[in-house]
């Protein structure tokens, strides 16, 4: 199977390194990430459903996806990616600072951005690869605005369906009373507050989302973990069975991986792992 080594003539460079987002937003304000939405490319034969690629909290659409999105790009894949949940009325760079709104909020703008997608390449479906809050957020999508009928492979790194108890003792609205912050950072607290609050493994989003099952019966799922990710605690959380969703926990074939949360959306080894779930 190939890599996207960049070996081949007219194929991009992938890099398999946790890029700086700081960096990256400098050299390129509200960029994407290299391979990634040309509006005038059109999906082959070979691989007719483009690809959308949903960051993390606090991540954006240039910074994820350094390793996918030219990978997939290589492949042979027509690949979007948007960045979703931004604090609004805020300036750059914090503007670029995605995933720290509320999920059902950003659920609409990937719901608007997948239509984009579908009325630019003709497609009848997309695949959905996300990370973290990525391979969350879009299934409420999927479940309750439409996305069912418009999405059929479904590919999450670090997805969290029970949520994580890493956000349990966090209550920033409590945290901020009576302290001085400018506009700008209390808007931004206040929107992590949400985004995080809404990962808490009681909270009522995740109850809404596990009503009548986590998956939908419309799509395969492909769940991709690692024992060490320090963000969905436990990692377990990612690992809910279906008949239409297969796990795989990256140290169960490669024991000597230390990959972790981050390393998960630029590991050659989880690359494969994207590459092949996406083919079948």
């Amino acid at each position: 199977m190939a890599t996207g080594s960049g070996s081949d003539a007219g194929a991009l460079p992938v890099p398999y390194a946790v890029p700086n987002l700081l960096a990256l937003e400098r050299a390129d304000r509200h960029g994407s990430p290299p391979g990634a939405n040309d509006w005038t490319r059109r999906p082959s034969a070979d691989h007719p459903n483009p690809v959308v690629l949903v960051h993390s909290t606090s991540g954006n659409k240039q910074g994820n996806w350094q390793t996918l999105a030219p990978l997939l790009s290589n492949e042979g894949y027509t690949v979007f990616a948007l960045t979703y949940g931004a604090v609004p009325h805020t300036p750059w760079p914090i503007d670029a600072i995605g995933g720290i709104t509320s999920m059902k909020r950003s659920a609409r703008q990937l719901a608007a951005f997948v239509d984009r997608v579908l009325d630019a390449t003709g497609a009848d479906k997309v695949d959905i690869v996300g990370h973290s809050q990525g391979a969350l957020m879009p299934n409420y999508y999927v479940k309750f605005l439409g996305g069912a009928a418009k999405v059929d492979k479904y590919v999450s790194l670090a997805p969290l369906w029970g949520g994580t108890d890493l956000f349990v003792t966090i209550d920033l609205p409590r945290w901020l009373k009576g302290r001085r912050t400018s506009v700008v950072a209390r808007r931004v607290l206040y929107g992590i507050s949400k985004a995080c609050q809404e990962m808490r493994p009681d909270s009522a989003f995740l109850r809404e989302l596990a009503r009548d099952g986590i998956y939908s019966d419309a799509l395969t799922y492909t769940n991709i973990v690692t024992t060490l990710d320090q963000v969905v605690v436990p990692y377990t959380s990612g690992c809910v069975e279906g008949p239409n969703a297969t796990t795989i926990v990256v140290q169960d074939e490669h024991p000597e991986s230390n990959v972790n949360h981050l390393g998960l959306m630029a590991d050659p080894i989880v690359a494969r792992y994207v590459v092949d779930a996406l083919a079948t």
